[in-house]
């Protein structure tokens, strides 16, 4: 994604002003939209908040042994970070780019994508 527009919101000053689930989920809310955010190991990812097969809220999913999110629905499992089916239904879950940075906790979209679904 580094050779890409990338607008850039903050969701929270510090890791610890996630509203964390025991499941290492949560959501929040980056410019103007609901995200999922995860914690799998020291990294932070960011997707979308819903299972892209049946609507299913990705937070109250939970995070497999191999750090894939599982949908609470149907336990269709998607690769945090690039969005991949590892399942085998053959559906995409959008993820975006997440960095702790000095300033807090900051989410990404790509500019052309944020512009159509705004």
């Amino acid at each position: 994604m580094s050779n890409k527009n990338i607008k850039w919101f903050k969701v929270a000053g510090s890791i610890d002003e996630i509203l964390w689930q025991q499941n290492n989920l949560a959501i929040v809310e980056a410019g103007g939209k609901r995200v999922t955010v995860a914690r799998s190991g020291s990294k932070l990812y960011a997707c979308a908040y819903k299972c892209p097969h049946a609507g299913g809220i990705l937070a109250d999913g939970f995070i497999d042994a191999t750090g894939n999110i599982v949908c609470p629905l149907h336990r269709f499992k998607f690769d945090l970070k690039n969005g991949r089916n590892v399942s085998g239904e053959g559906y995409y879950l959008k993820v975006f780019p997440a960095e702790e940075r000095e300033e807090g906790i900051f989410v990404g979209f790509e500019e052309s994508w944020f512009n159509i679904f705004r």
